[in-house]
Parts: structure tokens; sequence; C-alpha cells
């Protein structure tokens, strides 16, 4: 269903493809934060960590209610309110990573904004995804 793109000569990234090639139905997954969809009061867990665990779980959620799986994404984008948190955590990072989605790695970007719509989110996850 989908290739990964591999430029001749260029270094094999870590947790992340450079590029994918796919077809099939087409699933665009709003961003999602790390707070708890279940509570009609949003709330927050106070760690980078956590938040980035639920807001991954919040995307593979919207990705299985579609009828897609993990290896079906195509593309995230990461927005960070602190690279340094998300840095700090990358061993955490990658192991709600393995939990929600495997050893699958779509095309990806990371980005630092100044804030997100709300000020208690420190992540916000947006994903698209192909289906067979």
């Amino acid at each position: 269903m989908s290739e990964v793109i591999q430029p001749k000569g260029w270094a094999k990234p870590r947790g992340y493809a450079n590029g994918l090639v796919a077809s099939g139905r087409l699933v665009f997954i709003a961003g999602q934060v790390g707070w708890d969809p279940f509570n009609s009061v949003p709330t927050f867990p106070p760690t980078f960590t956590e938040q980035f665990d639920r807001a991954l779980a919040n995307v593979m959620a919207v990705l299985l209610e579609a009828g897609g799986k993990p290896e079906h994404l195509a593309q995230m984008t990461v927005y960070v309110t602190n690279k340094h948190e998300y840095i700090d955590a990358l061993a955490d990072v990658g192991a709600a990573w393995r939990k929600h989605v495997g050893r699958h790695y779509p095309a990806m970007a990371l980005v630092q904004v100044a804030a997100l719509l709300d000020d208690r989110a420190k992540v916000e996850i947006q994903a698209q995804a192909v289906l067979p």
C-alpha cells in the first residue's frame, strides 16, 4: 500500500521516513492534543510525556474509527510549545510511539510554535493516512 522513499546516499532517518508513496482512501486527522476526550471539561496531564502519549492515542483513535491501522499513517506534523521538552523526553516519546504505532514511521515534521489554542497544551499532533 505504501512505499518508503529514501534518496540514494542519504543517511537512514531514525523515527520517521523522508517520504512515502501511497494509494487508497485518504484520512485527514485534525490536530489532537493531550487531553482526555471522554471528559466534558478538558483536562491535561502535567508532563510533556503524558500529553504526547495521550495526543498520539487520540490520533490513533480517529484512525481506527476510520478503519485504519498504524501502518496506514502516511504523514504527521507534531507541534510543540517547547522543543527542548520534546528532546528531553525522546526515550519516553519513543516508548509511546512503539505502544501506539509500533515500528511504522511515516513522513514527519516537528514544529515549535509560540502557543497552542489551549494554554495547557504542550503538544498537538496532526496526521494524514492512506487506507487501502
